[in-house]
């Protein structure tokens, strides 16, 4: 998992660790996780039982791959770069000296850009003071919902040149979400076999707060569900539910009907245009 990416907002991945623990509900269908398991069947060394509990099954426990360090010395052309597409590199178990470590491959190859995304913030700023930050280092946050808006108050107070929020899965309106630190906004629905539906709400929210304080923001994808009138629609309301058999009676949350689709069909537009918004650097 260390090679070019189909993640839209970037070109390569790169895992110095993988595995990982779930945190909040963004975590419910981590397809990091479900990609695990197909990597273990495939007889990928880095997903197999090791006889420790905790790696039973998929084999997704914390894992650290030195040799990964080197990789990125090796790609002598200029990348953008996602740490940590397959884990989260702030993990309790990952030991403070190898993000260090990981921190100073990214300091020696400032040709390259990287986008290092965690939802443990409270140790991302526990140990900001130790790490170089580079301006090819961007660093961003999980938030899925409301309720984890405090990522981005810890965020802010980490010296990176480029801070960024990772709304996806976006699971709710995020009216506490500050973006007087935030240079970028990536928003996505939720895909997979049980992907919960995107109030079109939400994400139109979060566009035009990014147009307003000039923040950068990039539309990932609908997800599984997306905007669709016809036969085969439910209706959706803004806290995320369905209304399971509507009537004439008027219902409250302003309900749109949505439709399960493929993550293809769905697509990446929003009203009519795709938004591909990259942050400024210098």
């Amino acid at each position: 998992m260390s090679d070019r990416s189909t993640i839209e907002w970037t070109e390569a991945t790169w895992n110095p660790t993988t595995g990982c623990d779930q945190v909040s509900p963004g975590c419910d269908n981590c397809y990091a996780l479900t990609l695990a398991k197909r990597l273990k069947a495939m007889g990928n060394p880095k997903y197999q039982d090791d006889g420790d509990p905790r790696t039973s099954g998929p084999g997704f426990a914390l894992t650290l791959h030195k040799d990964e360090l080197a990789l990125p010395y090796r790609w002598k052309s200029p990348r953008v770069i996602f740490v940590n597409s397959m884990s989260d590199l702030f993990h309790p178990e990952v030991p403070d000296q190898f993000i260090e470590d990981v921190f100073q491959v990214m300091a020696d190859t400032p040709r390259h850009t990287y986008q290092v995304l965690t939802k443990r913030s409270q140790r991302l700023v526990k140990l900001a003071t130790r790490l170089p930050w580079p301006e090819n280092i961007w660093m961003g946050v999980s938030v899925e919902t409301d309720r984890y808006c405090f990522r981005v108050d810890h965020l802010s107070e980490v010296p990176s040149v480029i801070r960024f929020v990772s709304a996806e899965p976006l699971l709710g309106e995020l009216p506490s979400l500050s973006l007087d630190a935030i240079d970028w906004v990536i928003a996505g629905g939720e895909s997979g076999a049980n992907a919960r539906p995107m109030h079109p709400s939400w994400v139109f929210d979060l566009r035009d707060r990014c147009l307003e304080s000039d923040t950068a923001f990039f539309f990932k994808q609908w997800g599984a569900w997306t905007p669709r009138d016809d036969d085969n629609a439910v209706l959706v309301v803004n806290d995320g539910t369905f209304v399971a058999e509507p009537d004439s009676t008027p219902i409250p949350g302003s309900p749109i009907l949505m439709r399960r689709v493929s993550k293809s069909e769905a697509g990446r537009e929003l009203e009519g245009r795709t938004w591909d918004q990259m942050p400024k650097v210098g």
